[in-house]
C-alpha cells in the first residue's frame, strides 16, 4: 500500500498515448503545393462534390437472356438392375469386439475374445 501512495497522483493518471508531433516549419507551403497538385489532377477538396445516386432503369424488352438451345447428348446405356447383396455364409467369424474408442474388430474362430477385452483395459 505504501508503494501506491509513493507514486503520487501524476504518475497514475498519465496516458500511454504518444503526443502529436509538432508541425515542422514550411508545412503550410507544402500543404498548399499538395492541394494545387490535387486540383490539377481533379481530386481537390472543391472538386469532390457528391452526386446523387443513379437510379436503375431496366431496359424495355425481354429479361431472359437469349441463348441457343443445344440438345443434350443421350449416351446412357448402363444397367440399372438391383445389385446382388452379399451374405457371409462361412463359420470363421464368431462375432465383433469393441476396441478403444468404439473401434469394432471382427473376432475369428481361432482368436479369443478375452484378448480383445483385456486390450481395452491395458
Amino acid at each position: 500500500m505504501s508503494g501506491y501512495l509513493a507514486l503520487g497522483r501524476d504518475s497514475i493518471n498519465r496516458s500511454t498515448k504518444k503526443k502529436k508531433q509538432a508541425k515542422k516549419p514550411g508545412w503550410r507551403e507544402a500543404e498548399a503545393e499538395y492541394q494545387q497538385w490535387l486540383m490539377k489532377h481533379g481530386a481537390g477538396k472543391s472538386q469532390k462534390k457528391k452526386s446523387p445516386p443513379e437510379v436503375y432503369v431496366p431496359s424495355s424488352g425481354s429479361y431472359i437472356r437469349e441463348t441457343t438451345q443445344h440438345p443434350s447428348r443421350n449416351t446412357f446405356s448402363g444397367d440399372t438392375a438391383k445389385a446382388k447383396t452379399t451374405k457371409y455364409t462361412g463359420d470363421y467369424f464368431v462375432g465383433i469386439a469393441t476396441m478403444h474408442k468404439s473401434n469394432l474388430v471382427p473376432v475369428g474362430k481361432d482368436q479369443d475374445a478375452r484378448d480383445y477385452a483385456t486390450m481395452r483395459r491395458n
